[in-house]
């Protein structure tokens, strides 16, 4: 894959700016790779350089498609589905030809957790979230945890789970950002951290890479989880339903520390540097991990001439 994959990329609009500071990484990562051609008749995916500027309009949209598909002969071939574009933020439905082509064939590449509703599992891929903390070596072996859980001041939202968490001692909750110890020392001395699926399991990484197991609380199947393709998500953090309150979420930690434990947390940490954004890619980090999953999903039904012509 790494030296074979060719990504041609369309001219950029004149300004091009993002949402997030993930994609503008995610982009110059890209563009600035051995996987970019300037042939594009070599070309296993073309790249759509869309400017998400507080998002993007399905008519905006429909107008990029629709020079490029008149510029060019490549989307035409497969009606976009070898193209992929980056977008956080989504592009919302629209009756437009180009735009339903485009929601429906192309790969989006999104931040993870993803937009509701503008996420499709089966082809769609979503970023790493990007980490402002990382262990910087992993350290094998059996781990002294002070607490069962970490829970900082936002990562859980609900409030009976809230209140059931601050009135059990077995939990670590940092209900407002405290010095008394630091963010790091807080997720190396827990055995679990807890997120309420939201904005704030963008963490999640942060935690696998010093060893504290995520429980993630959901009441629905996740389907937007980053890597999703190469981790086997059950084998590296547990996922809990909210109804049975704290006490159920303790049930089924108390099972996972008797059976599973040791091989998650060491499962996590490994998995942890497929999360790692660096501002030069290197090998299994966050950028060749999406390439990666970019690479599968490179083979496309390609018309013949007379069908789209």
């Amino acid at each position: 894959m790494t030296q074979n994959f060719k990504i041609y990329a369309y001219p950029p609009p004149e300004t091009l700016s993002f949402d997030s500071q993930v994609e503008s990484l995610f982009y110059s990562s890209l563009i600035h790779s051995h996987f970019i051609t300037q042939n594009p008749e070599e070309a296993h995916l073309f790249f759509i350089p869309f400017s998400f500027h507080s998002g993007l309009s399905a008519r905006a949209a429909a107008y990029v498609v629709g020079k490029y598909r008149t510029e060019f002969i490549y989307w035409n071939r497969t009606l976009g589905a070898d193209h992929f574009f980056l977008s956080c933020s989504g592009i919302v439905h629209g009756a437009d030809r180009n735009v339903v082509e485009l929601k429906k064939n192309s790969v989006q590449v999104s931040c993870f957790p993803t937009t509701a509703g503008l996420f499709i599992p089966h082809k769609d891929v979503s970023l790493p979230p990007l980490a402002n903390v990382h262990a910087p070596v992993h350290a094998p072996g059996s781990k002294s945890s002070s607490y069962l859980g970490y829970v900082k001041y936002n990562w859980v939202k609900e409030s009976n789970i809230k209140e059931q968490l601050l009135a059990d001692p077995e939990f670590e909750v940092e209900s407002e950002p405290s010095d008394q110890l630091t963010y790091e020392e807080r997720l190396a001395g827990s055995k679990f951290c807890l997120f309420e699926y939201g904005p704030e399991i963008s963490a999640i990484g942060e935690a696998m890479s010093f060893g504290c197991v995520p429980v993630v609380i959901t009441d629905r199947p996740i389907q937007d989880l980053p890597l999703m393709d190469l981790l086997t998500w059950q084998q590296i953090a547990v996922f809990v339903g909210s109804s049975g309150g704290v006490n159920e979420i303790k049930r089924v930690l108390g099972r996972v520390v008797v059976e599973e434990y040791e091989d998650m947390r060491e499962s996590a940490a490994v998995a942890s540097k497929h999360f790692v954004w660096n501002d030069t890619p290197q090998p299994f980090d966050a950028f060749h991990t999406v390439m990666y999953q970019l690479w599968l999903r490179r083979h496309t039904i390609r018309y013949a001439e007379r069908e789209w012509a």
